[in-house]
């Protein structure tokens, strides 16, 4: 070996370690993922009906979590929702308030303030419960157009979701999207993907998305896949909630194809996070729900066709999976509240 090759070895070598290092001090991405009451049964059924094959297999750890609300044995969105993104337990139908009426900083909101960029991408409204949880303070859910003020003036640097007219056709006859200025607010996917904007909206229907079944587009793995390029393009590490949202719509509607084509869409998005995770190695991605839906029973059937039935059109207070890959993945395993979510997440970024 000549005295040029030994220098672009030695180069070589120094490059990589340099560019290890620099991995191993950058605070690490997190991907969390919820799917809106996907119980065990709706992951099972799912999972059969996908040709025995879901992303979540080859996920490191699996704990279970309590979703007890603070007034009720059955949660609701909003109050579980609060708790893995504030820590507290609260009343049914409340927004990052706690149970004594004190607001709550969102593990969202945390990152923000360590130098984090920040996404939230839901298959419902920008402004339903779950996404919410994240940047509301509010003592009802169902105030969407004061939900949807609090996100005008919220600083999510990428989000994605339905419900713009929360925004443009309210009482006060504001247009709040007129205010956001500081966002490029796309009206496609493709102007999404195009865009090179530092902040950038894709408010996807006016209202709530439909399903699946009924023709809802874009495919969430192809949101995943563009939002997640865009926010580790940057050199600052990030933070993102991807919802799942219309598996709980079809264990309210007690209808089996809608919870099995949502999981289904909801798993694709699950690959994308985890195949990241695997190649950028300072990632951890969660995967869990807020509670169940439906009281969902898997009877029989076979592989890609399932039966199911359902004893309730409401929420369950059955514990829900928790999945984990990455970098502290191992604190998720176990049974906990829901709230040690927030805690575990917390640990991650500090």
């Amino acid at each position: 070996m000549n005295i040029n090759s030994i220098f672009k070895s030695c180069l070589l070598l120094q490059l990589i370690f340099i560019n290890y290092s620099w991995s191993q001090n950058k605070s690490p991405n997190i991907i969390l993922m919820i799917g809106d009451g996907m119980g065990l049964t709706q992951i099972s059924s799912g999972m059969y009906a996908n040709g025995n094959s879901t992303a979540l297999e080859e996920f490191q750890y699996i704990g279970l979590s309590k979703t007890n609300s603070s007034n009720s044995l059955v949660t609701d969105s909003a109050a579980s929702g609060t708790a893995m993104a504030t820590g507290v337990k609260t009343l049914n139908k409340v927004l990052g308030i706690d149970s004594k009426n004190v607001s709550k900083k969102s593990i969202l909101e945390i990152c923000q303030d360590k130098g984090y960029r920040t996404g939230l991408i839901a298959t419902s409204s920008i402004v339903h419960a779950t996404p919410a949880s994240f940047y509301a303070k509010e003592i009802s859910r169902y105030n969407y157009e004061n939900i949807a003020f609090q996100f005008s003036n919220h600083s999510v640097d990428l989000f994605v979701g339905g419900g713009s007219k929360y925004f443009t056709a309210r009482k006060d006859k504001k247009n709040l999207l007129k205010e956001m200025l500081d966002y490029d607010l796309v009206r496609s996917i493709r102007e999404f993907e195009k865009s090179n904007a530092s902040k950038i909206g894709f408010f996807t229907y006016f209202d709530e998305p439909p399903s699946i079944i009924n023709g809802r587009s874009p495919n969430l793995d192809r949101i995943t896949t563009i939002a997640i390029n865009k926010l580790s393009s940057k050199d600052s590490p990030f933070f993102i909630m991807i919802e799942g949202s219309q598996i709980d719509w079809g264990g309210h509607g007690n209808d089996s194809n809608m919870v099995i084509s949502e999981f289904k869409d909801f798993n694709s998005a699950i690959k994308v996070a985890l195949e990241f995770a695997k190649s950028d190695k300072n990632t951890l991605v969660v995967v869990t729900a807020d509670h169940e839906t439906g009281g969902m029973s898997l009877n029989g059937g076979k592989i890609n066709r399932v039966f199911n039935t359902f004893n309730t059109k409401g929420h369950t207070a059955t514990m829900v999976p928790v999945f984990s890959y990455g970098l502290n993945s191992n604190l998720f395993k176990g049974i906990y509240e829901n709230t040690e979510i927030f805690e575990k997440l917390k640990k991650t970024i500090e």
